[in-house]
């Protein structure tokens, strides 16, 4: 018995072993098959990155797309010339109104049809981004070859942007005889709006007011004053009464009530009535 078990263990410790490694070498052979065949990882990859590329140009073909379709991505026509002229000057105050004049010279052998004029404040550091957009003035005009066409637009700065920079952007749009639209960017430059000074303003005319009106209590406290003075030294003095006769008007007494109040009470000097009195005595 103890033979047959030695026996057994002996058979089980030398099969165990070519177990490990015929299983081992089975798990092998999937990387020695990789290892063999480096081509076709390398094709894979290649496969990969062309995937992408032709993505990538797609992307680029749609963007493409875009621009094209987009409005301010159009073009100006090499037949087609334009002109501006700012009548109010240079200079672009807030709350004023800036006109100008647009010049378009037709020199091809084809019609345009000029559709539109259109301005804009942008911001100055990127220009696709609107401040002030201000309304479209539809045209529908059509020139002639070798012809001109002259067109008047006006816009008024928003009275916050004074003091400023901003992008001022001016657009003509036009088409062909084809329907091909066009645009020309007569004007796209960096301007700053100024605020204009006035003669007198709310805050000044208030203030003017205000300072009337303080002057003008004063000197009603200056004579409210001087009155009351007044009227305290009038109120000190006494009247005297009437000490001269010849300021009285007596005309309208009768003579004869006069001679008896002549007789009555004659006007003679203390002297005479004691001289008077002392020879009546006697």
């Amino acid at each position: 018995m103890f033979n047959f078990g030695s026996k057994l263990l002996l058979v089980f410790l030398l099969a165990f072993p070519c177990g490990l490694v015929s299983v081992a070498h089975v798990s092998a052979e999937p990387d020695s098959s990789e290892d063999a065949d480096p081509d076709v990882a390398v094709d894979e990859e290649e496969e990969d990155e062309d995937v992408v590329e032709e993505d990538q140009l797609q992307q680029t073909d749609e963007e493409e797309e875009e621009e094209v379709s987009d409005p301010a991505a159009l073009t100006s026509h090499p037949d087609a010339d334009t002109t501006i002229i700012f009548t109010t000057g240079e200079e672009f105050p807030a709350n004023e109104i800036v006109r100008f004049l647009v010049g378009f010279t037709n020199k091809g052998s084809q019609d345009f049809s000029v559709q539109s004029l259109e301005a804009s404040f942008r911001y100055p550091q990127d220009f696709q981004f609107y401040i002030q957009n201000f309304t479209a003035l539809p045209l529908q005009t059509l020139v002639k070859p070798q012809a001109q066409a002259t067109f008047e637009y006006s816009f008024i700065p928003a009275q916050p942007m004074a003091g400023r920079p901003f992008g001022l952007v001016i657009l003509l749009n036009y088409l062909d005889t084809e329907g091909n639209s066009f645009q020309t960017a007569i004007y796209n430059q960096t301007v700053t709006i100024t605020e204009k000074e006035e003669g007198l303003d709310g805050e000044t005319i208030f203030m003017y007011i205000f300072l009337t009106g303080l002057v003008a209590l004063m000197v009603f406290a200056m004579y409210q004053v001087l009155e009351t003075r007044t009227r305290k030294r009038l109120s000190v003095k006494v009247e005297k009464g009437t000490g001269n006769m010849s300021d009285v008007d007596i005309s309208w007494i009768p003579q004869e009530t006069l001679n008896a109040m002549n007789k009555a009470s004659p006007k003679t000097s203390p002297r005479k009535r004691a001289k008077r009195a002392a020879g009546t005595d006697q």
